[in-house]
């Protein structure tokens, strides 16, 4: 090949991949924009309350931050509002072995952060960080669900709670809460946690019906 004949391949061949990264970049570009909802004053404050008590030294969102404690950039997906709230008010007034100290976090910033979280959690991620394997927990190892395992994989139950080491730790284990409670104190505690635990964090079923919710109670009181 002659010396011009290779500077033209060079040539050309370069004009050519530069059209191609300048195609890609605008398609990711034009994308951008529709993998992140939009950004309101309340998630705006949200975002300066994080930043104030300087959340991102424990905490990770969107891979940015320590270690130290759990990612965040999905929680609210994963836990009900009147939980979070709580949490962030008082962490160990909803979970005794919090590792999370009270802040004096107001229910105005307390409100504020969930917008920012609830904002984190609608963008899309490509599916990152992934679920957690729900193993023993979701009845999986050759045994076909209960109707009651599958009311509390349905409900997100395993994001607060742990069965058989695993679930979430922001709850009670309830590994063997059928030997700590009756069909009647379950039901009731579905129904309206409240009633039952004072200040509990834990949203009511009621919702669900009296079916759902007693195959539920049935679930937990084989956990012996």
């Amino acid at each position: 090949m002659s010396n011009k004949a290779a500077r033209n391949l060079f040539i050309i061949g370069s004009l050519f991949f530069f059209v191609i990264f300048l195609v890609l970049t605008f398609d990711t570009m034009g994308k951008l924009d529709k993998r992140a909802p939009v950004i309101t004053e309340e998630v705006n404050a949200g975002k300066m309350t994080w930043h104030k008590y300087d959340c991102i030294g424990c905490h990770t969102i969107f891979g940015n931050g320590s270690y130290f404690a759990p990612d965040l950039t999905k929680t609210a997906e994963n836990k009900p509002k009147g939980y979070l709230k709580q949490f962030l008010m008082d962490p160990k007034a909803v979970n005794a072995k919090a590792a999370m100290p009270k802040f004096g976090i107001s229910a105005q910033e307390a409100d504020h952060l969930i917008a920012f979280l609830e904002w984190t959690s609608k963008v899309d991620t490509n599916g990152w960080p992934p679920k957690p394997i729900l193993a023993a927990a979701a009845g999986v190892g050759g045994k076909e669900l209960s109707a009651g395992q599958r009311v509390y994989q349905a409900q997100g139950c395993t994001n607060c709670h742990m069965i058989n080491g695993i679930g979430g730790t922001t709850g009670p284990d309830l590994t063997k809460v059928g030997s700590r409670r009756d069909r009647k104190w379950l039901h009731e505690h579905f129904e309206e946690p409240q009633k039952v635990v004072p200040n509990s964090a834990m949203p009511g079923y009621k919702h669900l019906g009296d079916q759902a919710l007693n195959d539920l109670t049935e679930y937990m009181l084989t956990l012996k």
